[in-house]
């Protein structure tokens, strides 16, 4: 588990991509799984669902330097939709996928 130094997303992070691991026959989330459930379950304020997503993409907002992030699942084919992705979106691109200016 991270320390709470390690968990705040750095100025020149843009994206996290966590990984599932098959150990000892059993798969396990990697520590990016983690760190991306950290942040999305109350270190950054969630802002809202994608309008066309159906609930499994969602904008979050960080509450340090008001970068806005999305939390999406790459992998849609695997079970759950696979391991979690966290990406720094643009203003330009929230005001295009979200409909509003930031």
């Amino acid at each position: 588990m991270y320390h709470a130094a390690m968990i705040a997303l750095l100025p020149h992070e843009t994206e996290l991509t966590g990984l599932w691991i098959e150990i000892g026959g059993q798969v396990r989330r990697d520590a990016v799984c983690d760190r991306i459930a950290s942040l999305t379950g109350g270190i950054l304020d969630i802002v809202q669902d994608h309008p066309t997503s159906g609930g499994w993409v969602k904008l979050y907002r960080d509450k340090e330097d008001g970068r806005y992030w999305e939390r999406s699942y790459p992998q849609s084919e695997l079970h759950g939709g696979g391991p979690p992705r966290l990406r720094w979106i643009s203003d330009g691109a929230v005001e295009k996928e979200y409909g509003f200016r930031p």
